[in-house]
């Protein structure tokens, strides 16, 4: 089975952001999208997640799904822990901690877990929202350039995580880096 986007079309005051765009996602496959800014990657993404309706086209295989994302900005609850903002997504949060725990120390914070978000540095924060992401019960992981402002040895790591968390899954990822998506193996869609 496949999630299908069929000659989705978007506007804001009349001009065009996405035009007659074809997609197809599938389980366990990572897909990676390029383009310029202001072409419409991000507004693919909330397309996806029904925050955007389209102007036009159809979208299939999505009824029922589960979504998790990684927003381009950290959107955290800034006087909430760590562990806190990683569990503020899952229900209930008692049966997620272990998880979280894990993704957390994988990531490199398991010192960090009982620091407030505010206390973080730039980096750390992004490695939070990553696991926030992961331990989410989902279908389709959106990621809208996660690993922005994460040094090379640390977007490795990261990088890494989500490839192995999210390898069964359906994966959309919107990034500027050419790098990037070659490191992820995914299939390179320029918009």
């Amino acid at each position: 089975m496949a999630i299908e986007l069929r000659n989705i079309c978007k506007s804001y005051d009349g001009v065009p952001v996405l035009q007659n765009v074809n997609l197809t996602l599938k389980r366990g496959e990572m897909m990676c999208v390029m383009g310029a800014s202001g072409i419409g990657k991000t507004t693919l993404l909330h397309v996806l997640m029904g925050t955007v309706q389209p102007d036009a086209g159809e979208i299939t295989g999505l009824a029922g799904s589960k979504i998790s994302a990684v927003f381009q900005e950290d959107r955290l609850l800034e006087w909430e822990t760590a562990l806190s903002n990683v569990l503020f997504v899952t229900h209930p949060a008692r049966k997620h901690v272990d998880k979280a725990k894990a993704l957390l120390t994988q990531a490199g914070l398991a010192h960090s877990m009982g620091k407030k978000a505010a206390e973080l540095s730039g980096g750390m924060k992004r490695r939070v929202c990553i696991c926030r992401a992961l331990v989410a019960d989902y279908d389709l992981l959106l990621l809208d350039e996660p690993f922005k402002g994460l040094d090379g040895e640390t977007k490795l790591d990261m990088m890494r995580m989500v490839k192995a968390y999210a390898k069964e899954k359906y994966v959309l990822c919107v990034t500027h880096d050419a790098a990037e998506a070659q490191f992820l193996g995914g299939k390179l869609i320029n918009l």
